[in-house]
């Protein structure tokens, strides 16, 4: 088996989908390892530390591609009309794992499946247990959660925790947290160890004892509706109107009394929904700042741009392009073992080839394309 590792080209994005630890693991899969030069510098991992760990470097991600059978990457493909024409790089028989975006991005998933790619959607991977190591949305949403405070924290005028001092006592800060998966609850437990009194709300009633548990004080319209408001697949379902009134007046409400606003609340395949609106915004306290986790997906508040901080009455609002990347070598290692731990069970243990077992659970769930067909029940129409 020979796997390619590309440099990753959208911007914003400093990951790479292997380190060289995980390379030396690849390695002892029976796995040869090529990888395109230059592909960690971003996250501080050099191209000497590859080829120590027993990769073999090459100048360009054309070289890199024809010499693997397998692509790992960080990003989905660009094409030709994003600037860099990447799916021309792959092969029929080839197969490919990264995040795609499959349910959003159609166009991308009928032109892997043109070029007789066997893709995997690794942002598909379903929420099992033998799964939990494989799961880059979890793995990289964790750090993106702790990021996304201390983002919050540097552009606040004031400190977080309490403070007493000779010449008075400061009061802490108030930290809302809307949408408790993992990144809300990693910055949960990060507000709460930068001393701010921490509050945070989720329609899945199972998120209450998680939010109380880190110290923070849960806040939600706890109704007959909030009580079964949760997929099978552990995401939040699509509330009821009048369920999302009652709540947006429970929430604009609290949020008049906030300093840090973090959102993070996504729906698998949709747009964010809208959770702070611009009527909310106006209420706040002069110098608070949101974080709007979802603003690639339009965002939880309409006031948010990609990749920007703006100033809207008085308020600032940030919506960060890309939160993992910005801690690129832990979310780097975080990532590449996701998908070391994602490709094991699919190496034959005698050949040391790629041998995909359509019947199991986290190949159906993830295989989007194969033999020139989309075959995810989820994209067939």
């Amino acid at each position: 088996m020979k796997i390619a590792i590309l440099k990753e080209r959208r911007p914003h994005e400093t990951r790479v989908a292997a380190t060289p630890e995980t390379v030396k693991k690849l390695k002892a899969l029976g796995a040869e390892v090529t990888i395109e030069a230059g592909s960690g510098s971003a996250a501080s991992y050099p191209d000497q530390a590859y080829a120590e760990a027993g990769a073999t470097i090459v100048p360009d991600a054309a070289a890199a591609s024809a010499a693997g059978e397998v692509i790992f990457k960080v990003q989905r493909p660009m094409s030709a009309a994003e600037g860099v024409d990447e799916l021309a790089l792959l092969r029929s028989g080839q197969a490919l794992m990264a995040p795609l975006g499959a349910l959003s991005n159609k166009e991308l998933v009928q032109q892997l499946a043109a070029r007789g790619v066997t893709a995997f959607a690794l942002e598909l991977i379903p929420r099992i247990t033998r799964a939990q190591s494989m799961d880059i949305l979890s793995s990289q949403a964790n750090l993106a959660g702790y990021k996304a405070v201390l983002l919050a924290a540097d552009h606040f005028g004031r400190i977080f925790p309490q403070m007493m001092t000779p010449g008075g006592t400061l009061a802490p800060a108030r930290a809302f947290i809307m949408g408790v998966g993992v990144a809300g609850l990693q910055a949960i437990a990060t507000a709460r160890r930068l001393g701010a009194i921490v509050t945070a709300t989720d329609v899945r009633p199972a998120t209450k004892e998680q939010v109380q548990s880190l110290g923070g004080k849960f806040v939600a319209v706890e109704d007959e509706e909030f009580k079964a408001a949760e997929t099978a697949g552990g995401y939040a379902k699509q509330m009821s109107a009048e369920y999302q009134a009652k709540q947006a007046a429970l929430v604009a409400e609290h949020i008049k009394l906030q300093d840090i606003v973090v959102t993070t609340a996504l729906i698998p395949g949709r747009k964010a929904p809208l959770l702070v609106s611009e009527d909310m915004v106006k209420t706040m306290k002069p110098g608070s700042v949101i974080v709007d986790m979802a603003v690639e997906q339009g965002g939880n508040c309409p006031l948010s741009e990609y990749g920007k901080m703006v100033e809207k009455h008085g308020v600032k609002i940030i919506g960060p392009a890309n939160l993992p990347a910005e801690l690129p070598t832990d979310s780097s290692s975080l990532f590449s073992r996701n998908l070391l731990n994602f490709i094991t069970p699919m190496v034959d243990k005698e050949t040391k080839a790629l041998k995909i077992d359509p019947n199991d659970e986290v190949v159906k769930g993830t295989l989007v394309t194969q033999n020139g067909q989309i075959v995810h029940p989820s994209l067939q129409n």
